[in-house]
């Protein structure tokens, strides 16, 4: 027994509230994971909506558990049981990255990683979230099932399937797993390689090909608010709830734009409905959605919750539009920092990225800013965009300054290497070589510096780890399972021992050639097209 691990849980668990504790009888136990800490994965509101849900199923009882490095064993929050006292891992995966401490974390909880080791006496591994739904091939040795899709549509008939098949034999219970809608079983499928390309996807007969993503059609069915709070978390001093899902605009970068469409709201009594709720934990609600400043009640939203006497928060918003009602309720609830996302320095690359913005509108929105007396306005932007030049990277610098001269008060820039990712219209394009990205980075790092513009950005080199993860196949998987620890030399030499180069695994993919994700499908046309853009220009 780690009792340091055993300890934290129930300190944890004396800071919520809103924890769900069920009894074990009868029911399948399920513990929900996030590969990732507890303050980072509590911050997730689509883990609140799953945790939920599965446990207002009678015959479930759904438990926590989280990554820490420092654990000598993985145990779950609510009742501090081992992974294998439970029947199903159920994996939240948002981001790439995680893979590492997804393999991590079943070795710390003593479940053999390869899907081909377990049987029905070991929990099966299901996988859901974004990243796997765009490509769920990386983790396909690892799982032995993936949710494609949104989890409410989906998870009546998982959890009905599994209660009657649970003790049947494994294969038997994935084959009827496979008949669900948004199910995918990857071993199920033939996958026949040559070199690089994949040539042949062959699925068994009456399994489909390929699995469809699920999505929810009416948002209000499903009221999508925090289950659980605790100051423990990014959002500690609030409680979330969901406005829209989903965005219309069709930015040709964007994966949420594609896996969450089509784009949905909730109606305003909805809304208004949970934010009453929510003020009877938290003072401040937290609006989630992708693109709220479309939704199409978003002041009368704001008015109303503000008469309620809430303090609003929102992640970021668009410059087209920007509702002055909603930027006046954000500062009357003393926001600190607004942030928006450009993308792109110049406005033809946000043109040709599908970022319809306007400079006028960037420039109006750093006005609001100043007006509304915000302390910090934070700004998002690429590098390695395709078709990008080095003057388009030197347009960052040339926005911020004019920016600089309206807001006068903190200001942060946020800077990432573009990772073309599966399912959207750039999924066939190359990713910028490492020295352009680092080029370009050096560059706008030192301008925007001695202007006093504080510059945050993520390394190139493991962007391309985050790129190979996110486009490769399961030989990709092959190479996770062996590496030893989270560094680039053993990521490296996992490739090599894999029969693998980095280099082929980021370069531009023929229209012919099969993707790794053409297993799965977003629905929406977005699988098999290449964008027309130049892939020359980076």
């Amino acid at each position: 027994m780690d009792w340091n691990s055993v300890s934290q849980a129930r300190r944890r668990l004396e800071k919520e509230q809103g924890t769900i504790f069920k009894d074990w009888g009868g029911r399948i136990p399920i513990a929900l994971v996030y590969p990732n800490t507890y303050r980072i994965g509590m911050s997730n509101l689509g883990l609140h909506v799953i945790y939920r849900l599965l446990n207002d199923s009678p015959h479930v009882v759904c438990e926590r558990v989280f990554y820490h490095r420092n654990d000598r064993r993985a145990i779950s929050l609510e009742s501090q049981r081992a992974l294998r006292d439970f029947a199903v891992l159920a994996f939240s995966l948002s981001f790439e990255m995680d893979y590492f401490n997804v393999i991590a974390l079943l070795r710390q909880g003593g479940i053999p990683l390869s899907s081909q080791e377990r049987d029905e006496r070991l929990p099966l591994l299901i996988g859901g979230g974004p990243c796997v739904t765009a490509n769920p091939e990386p983790l396909a040795p690892v799982f032995d099932a993936f949710v494609i899709g949104e989890g409410e549509p989906v998870l009546p008939r998982l959890t009905e399937t599994l209660r009657q098949n649970i003790n049947a034999d494994r294969e038997e219970l994935l084959r009827r797993l496979a008949a669900i809608p948004g199910i995918y079983v990857p071993h199920l499928y033939d996958v026949k390689r040559d070199d690089e390309r994949a040539m042949e996807i062959r699925p068994p007969s009456g399994v489909p090909y390929p699995v469809e993503r699920q999505w929810v059609s009416n948002l209000d069915a499903y009221p999508a608010s925090s289950a659980i709070l605790t100051e423990d978390t990014e959002f500690g001093d609030m409680y979330l709830l969901e406005v829209t899902r989903g965005c219309a605009r069709r930015c040709r970068f964007c994966l949420a734009g594609v896996i969450y469409l089509p784009s949905r709201e909730r109606s305003l009594d909805t809304l208004l409905a949970l934010g009453r709720r929510g003020l009877k934990w938290r003072p401040r609600l937290g609006l989630i959605g992708a693109s709220l400043s479309d939704y199409s009640h978003i002041e009368e939203l704001a008015t109303g919750l503000r008469d309620m006497g809430a303090a609003i928060s929102v992640a970021s918003l668009r410059v087209d539009p920007l509702p002055e009602p909603l930027l006046q309720a954000l500062a009357e609830s003393h926001v600190q920092t607004l942030t928006v996302a450009p993308e792109a320095g110049s406005q033809s690359l946000r043109r040709r990225i599908g970022k319809g913005i306007s400079t006028d509108q960037i420039m109006h929105a750093a006005e609001l800013a100043s007006r509304y007396n915000f302390p910090h306005l934070k700004l998002y932007f690429m590098l390695g965009l395709p078709t990008e030049t080095d003057q388009d990277a030197e347009q960052i610098v040339d926005l911020l300054r004019a920016i600089r001269k309206t807001f006068t008060r903190r200001l942060t820039v946020n800077v990432t290497p573009f990772v073309p990712k599966p399912q959207t219209l750039f999924q066939r394009t190359a990713m910028a070589p490492l020295e352009v990205l680092e080029r370009r980075l050096h560059y706008v790092k030192r301008h925007l510096g001695s202007m006093n513009i504080a510059v945050r950005s993520d390394s190139s080199r493991w962007a391309q780890v985050q790129a190979v993860l996110a486009r490769g196949d399961r030989r990709v998987g092959e190479a996770l399972m062996s590496i030893p620890n989270q560094n680039l030399s053993s990521w490296r030499k996992a490739l090599e021992a894999a029969g693998l180069e980095v280099q082929p695994l980021l370069a531009s993919r023929s229209e012919d050639e099969i993707l790794p994700w053409a297993t799965v499908s977003s629905g929406m046309g977005t699988a098999a097209p290449r964008c027309n853009l130049a892939q020359e220009a980076v």
